[in-house]
């Protein structure tokens, strides 16, 4: 029985069909355990792949046969020894095409919605790390919102749709991901814009992001609305497109709000984020679509795969939305936190452009889950 090969597209499918799929990860428990590939009806057995180099007879009565089986390792040679050795047992199997390198790599793009003026606006799913980009097109025009270092998609994306890319936007200075504004600037000649509270260490030129700019895309505009303090970082900035988007960054989520202790500064910033959230989004009209940076938990996704919802169903919906107490707030906001970002302080550094790791490091820099929530 050969062998099959699954794709990172494909397993992606899979999650927002809500498909079932056995997977069955050969990775160590430790690092299984930090991050996994998930799916809302996936099961999962975990055995390390040095336990069953001798063979995988005691484990069959425990892959199923009536679903998909996956096998997943770190960057694929365990998978499909391991795959072939279940293939020659009998078993129908897959392994993922690249392993987990490829699924934290790995960008879907889906279609938000449309413009008033035509146009549309896309959401780029990193589904294996929870980061969400964004392009705004509109009459031949493309702006990037928050891409990722994984920039040849956006390139290709701008080409198939015949759009030239004039402008990149980044919402605040990340510390979970490695920006690809920068890179993708300099390859188009398009105005890479930062917020210039997050930028006072930058080593590089950038267009300043304040309250009040106004872009244009083609016929759309992009309504630029500098939050304080919000999130991460001091600078982190909203986008509201269109008059119909609102792009939050790492402030607000659909399932929770963002922490502001990525930069050692939770209780000094603590107001300003609730500031934000409980006051300046209150002012914003409640239709508006909030479409964050990140998603949490695979729950997040729409049916059609996009992270999405109005700003009035988070104020009713979300609990970081509805904390009266300001004490409570800080306490919720301050504390108890999820771990940090894997080498979050690198990727600031990267992102600030102080230094340029080759790009298998930078690889491993990003490797995990994002972090960016308040849990």
């Amino acid at each position: 029985m050969a062998v099959k090969v699954m794709t990172a597209h494909e397993v992606t499918q899979k999650v927002i069909n809500k498909e079932s799929l056995f997977i069955l990860d050969v990775r160590n428990e430790g690092d299984y355990n930090d991050w996994k590939i998930e799916g809302e009806k996936f099961n999962y057995l975990n055995i390390p792949y040095f336990d069953l180099i001798d063979g995988v007879e005691d484990i069959l009565d425990q892959i199923p046969s009536d679903m998909d089986v996956l096998v997943v390792c770190a960057k694929e040679g365990s998978s499909v020894m391991i795959a072939e050795m279940l293939s020659e047992a009998g078993r129908d199997v897959a392994y993922l095409q690249g392993g987990m390198k490829a699924w934290s790599e790995h960008l879907e793009p889906v279609k938000v919605g449309n413009l008033k003026e035509g146009g549309e606006i896309y959401q780029f799913v990193r589904i294996g790390k929870g980061c969400l980009s964004y392009m705004v097109v509109s009459d031949g025009e493309a702006a990037i919102i928050d891409a990722t270092r994984i920039t040849d998609i956006f390139l290709d994306f701008a080409q198939d749709k015949n759009v030239e890319i004039k402008h990149i936007f980044d919402t605040h200075l990340h510390a979970d991901h490695i920006s690809g504004g920068r890179k993708i600037a300099e390859a188009t000649g398009a105005s890479y814009w930062l917020p210039p509270k997050d930028a006072e260490e930058v080593t590089f030129e950038y267009e300043p992001l304040e309250d009040g700019n106004i872009v244009k895309i083609g016929s759309t505009k992009i309504d630029i609305q500098a939050l304080y303090s919000p999130g991460h970082t001091i600078g982190s900035t909203s986008f509201v497109v269109d008059e119909q988007y609102l792009l939050t960054g790492d402030i607000l989520f659909i399932d929770s709000i963002g922490r502001p202790d990525l930069a050692g500064k939770a209780e000094d910033w603590v107001t300003d984020l609730r500031e934000s959230l409980y006051y300046r989004y209150q002012e914003l009209s409640s239709d508006l679509i909030v479409l964050p940076a990140h998603f949490m938990i695979i729950e997040e996704l729409n049916n059609d795969g996009s992270v999405a919802k109005p700003l009035g169903e988070l104020f009713a919906e979300n609990h970081g939305l509805n904390i009266e107490d300001e004490n409570t707030f800080r306490k919720m906001v301050t504390e108890n936190l999820p771990p940090q970002p894997n080498a979050y302080q690198e990727i600031r550094e990267t992102n600030m452009g102080k230094v340029t790791p080759d790009e298998e490091k930078q690889r491993e820099m990003e490797i995990g889950p994002n972090r960016c929530a308040v849990r």
